[in-house]
């Protein structure tokens, strides 16, 4: 560095260099941190503690505590039941014969959480007869998007000896999912003859014909195709 009398007036003081630094501070903007939703934990809980409760069903000995407005907002039928011009708001005890208590407990725990229950306590066969109850449930009270849940569990369940029986089943409640999936699952792999052999198939063919009769159509098809 060549000095000069002005360099040295600037930058030297008594033998010393003078650095002058500007410093700004920026500071980040302040973010509250946000629990998560409790929302469907707390409905859980409601239902579970019985709070506000005004209407109670009986399933078979067993009484359960419910929400009308709750029950409203997930099924087009308990709002019709409830709230529509010809249903009795006034009621408040109503009893259930159609299903049982294990699987309108889990109905209702769908309704006010709008996800499955739990199902690891069940054993393969007992879970997939509690999601063909539900499915049966959901098509009764207008749930679609539970129908459509259970519907896609029970693809996934699909084996030779049940396939004819769900296949009865996604027929009677109008599951065009589902009966495409039975269908396909029958004629892929070679699974036909295996099917045929299965007792759900020697039931199919005497309770339901005209399944059989769309299944040969629906097979006929994919052949000429």
């Amino acid at each position: 560095m060549k000095t000069t009398t002005e360099v040295e007036w600037m930058y030297l003081r008594n033998d010393c260099l003078v650095i002058e630094c500007e410093v700004s501070v920026i500071k980040e903007p302040l973010e509250a941190h946000v629990p998560p939703s409790h929302l469907l934990d707390n409905l859980a809980k409601l239902l579970d503690g019985k709070k506000g409760a005004d209407v109670t069903f009986k399933v078979q000995g067993e009484v359960f505590s419910a929400h009308k407005v709750l029950l409203a907002t997930q099924s087009a039928v308990f709002d019709a039941e409830f709230y529509g011009p010809m249903g009795d708001k006034g009621a408040q005890d109503i009893t259930i014969d159609d299903m049982q208590p294990a699987v309108f407990k889990s109905f209702l725990h769908f309704i006010y959480t709008d996800s499955m229950p739990s199902m690891d306590d069940l054993e393969d066969d007992d879970k997939r007869e509690m999601v063909k109850h539900l499915l049966v449930a959901a098509d009764k009270y207008a749930m679609e998007r539970m129908k459509l849940i259970c519907e896609g569990m029970l693809c996934k369940s699909l084996d030779v000896e049940n396939v004819a029986t769900i296949l009865a089943l996604a027929d009677q409640h109008n599951c065009s999912n589902l009966k495409d999936a039975c269908i396909e699952f029958m004629f892929s792999l070679n699974r036909m003859n295996d099917v045929i052999a299965s007792q759900g198939y020697v039931q199919l063919k005497r309770s339901s014909p005209d399944i059989i009769v769309d299944v040969l159509e629906r097979a006929a098809m994919s052949r000429k195709i």
